[in-house]
């Protein structure tokens, strides 16, 4: 068994590094939110579709942006006090 044996090991001051890197990016991900959902008109035929970004050329955004899947309202939650 001759030959260079190659093992998985990180230098040891890269692990250091990688971790404090790690924690600096895990904020980013706790902050992460799903991308609103407009309608987009064709200026071919005037048609609107329903989707997150643009269908490609020949679109337009015909609205405001939906914070529900598909281009449903957001809910309206009603918080009723206990007597």
């Amino acid at each position: 068994m001759g030959g260079t044996r190659w093992m998985l090991c990180l230098p040891m001051p890269f692990a250091p590094r990688l971790l404090f890197v790690l924690v600096l990016l895990a904020p980013l991900l706790v902050q992460a939110a799903p991308a609103p959902w407009y309608y987009w008109r064709s200026l071919v035929d005037g048609q609107r579709v329903c989707a997150q970004t643009s269908p490609g050329h020949g679109w337009e955004r015909d609205s405001a942006a939906y914070e529900g899947p598909g281009c449903q309202p957001r809910r309206k939650v009603l918080i009723v006090p206990m007597r």
